[in-house]
């Protein structure tokens, strides 16, 4: 039986602590997030696989902590499972990406400006700020 996907995520204070909560995870599991969007009552994330955690483990994480802020009295936050699809091919990475960049609490304005957000997205903007800071080699 589905559970009635109910929109939680669409206020601003929701999406704060969504965001804050994904890039305190991008950190501590070590994986690229290469794009999301936060939708009303769900969240898409073009990432790759965790460097520290399998990703079932982050992606529970990651529903537990966004649950024990944003929960309240309810009974449930999330669906029970979240659901998974390996991008094996660039034109695929660009699909889920121009997908996820239709909507307006998105990385949309990351890519367009490389303005830095609560959440480090990989791109070219990234690159090269780590390309400037990064010390000559020898």
């Amino acid at each position: 039986m589905w559970a009635t996907r109910l929109p939680y995520l669409n206020n601003n204070a929701a999406r704060i602590v969504t965001e804050t909560l994904i890039e305190t995870l991008r950190q501590r599991h070590g994986f690229y997030l290469f794009g999301y969007v936060l939708m009303p009552e769900h969240v898409h994330l073009l990432m790759s696989e965790p460097k520290r955690q399998p990703l079932s483990r982050t992606m529970n994480v990651l529903k537990t902590e966004i649950s024990k802020k944003l929960k309240g009295e309810r009974k449930q936050f999330w669906q029970r499972r979240y659901y998974d699809f390996n991008v094996l091919t660039h034109a695929k990475f660009v699909e889920k990406l121009r997908y996820m960049h239709r909507n307006p609490w998105s990385s949309f304005r990351h890519y367009l400006t490389g303005e830095e957000g609560r959440v480090e997205i990989e791109s070219h903007w990234t690159w090269k700020r780590r390309e400037r800071s990064s010390p000559p080699h020898p």
